[in-house]
Order: C-alpha cells, then sequence, then structure tokens
C-alpha cells in the first residue's frame, strides 16, 4: 500500500445527476426515464414492493408453518472460569453484576451457570439456572448458590 495513493478517486460530495440537459451528456431526452409508460409520466410513483407486474417477492415466498422460536426462553450461558476471573474472593454475583461485566449482553430471559473451567475463589452466585457440576464447584470452593426465580 503506498500511502499517497489512499484516498486517491475518493469524492466526499457525489455531484447530483443534471437530468435532461442534451444528448451528450447521456442523461438528455428522456432523461433516465425510458420510453413511455407510467415510469415515464410526472406523477408516477409504485407502492412499496411493486415489481412492474411481476409476482411480489411477498407472494412467491411460501408461507406455510410456524415457529415457536419467538415464544422460546432466551438463555443467556455464564462458565465458572468466566466467574473466576472476572469478580474478587467473596462477591456477590447477581444478575446486575453479570450484565454490568457483560456476560449478559443480549436480550435473556434466564441466567445458567455451567461448570467449564475451575472456581478457586468463594462467591455467592445467583442466577436461575445452574448445572449440578456447577453447584457442586461453586459450593467446594467456598461458595454459595441462590436461585433466583425465573
Amino acid at each position: 500500500m503506498i500511502l499517497n495513493d489512499v484516498h486517491q478517486g475518493i469524492k466526499k460530495n457525489k455531484a447530483r445527476k443534471r437530468l435532461g440537459r442534451g444528448t451528450g451528456s447521456g442523461l438528455g431526452k428522456t432523461a433516465g426515464r425510458g420510453h413511455k409508460g407510467a415510469g415515464s409520466r410526472a406523477g408516477n410513483s409504485s407502492r412499496l414492493g411493486f415489481e412492474g407486474g411481476q409476482m411480489p417477492l411477498a407472494r412467491r415466498v411460501a408461507k406455510r408453518g410456524f415457529s415457536n422460536n419467538y415464544f422460546s426462553t432466551q438463555v443467556a450461558i455464564i462458565n465458572l472460569s468466566d466467574l473466576d476471573h472476572a469478580f474478587e474472593a467473596g462477591a456477590v454475583v447477581d444478575i446486575e453484576a453479570l450484565t454490568g461485566a457483560g456476560f449478559a449482553k443480549k436480550k435473556h430471559d434466564v441466567i445458567k451457570i455451567l461448570a467449564k473451567g475451575e472456581i478457586t475463589k468463594a462467591l455467592t452466585v445467583k442466577a436461575h439456572r445452574f448445572s449440578q457440576q456447577a453447584e457442586a464447584k461453586i459450593v467446594a470452593a467456598g461458595g454459595k448458590i441462590e436461585k433466583v426465580p425465573e
């Protein structure tokens, strides 16, 4: 890459098309509107999704079936190794602390703690769900578990 050439050819403000200014301009005579038809006339506007008489995409696509995915429970998954890195010993790890630490960024309904990794600190962990191994590891490290109602 040559630094001199990085901005070559980049124009910040593109000049507008000047229509109907003679045949030499490339946009003269019909001014880009073609010959005849509704599109060539003044005041023409087609509705949203109109494809010029072709069967529109909204009607071509199959509409059978139903997805229950919209109604499913969104679970934010957090591993024990993440808790071990992010929090000090004796800390209370609740839902606000987890979202503040950036573990549950996306839209979620439930937070679940999984047993991936090791935990060396005694933490009080408050979450909606825990795996059995995660519960065992937290208690073994001297911590406590509190299940928050979903």
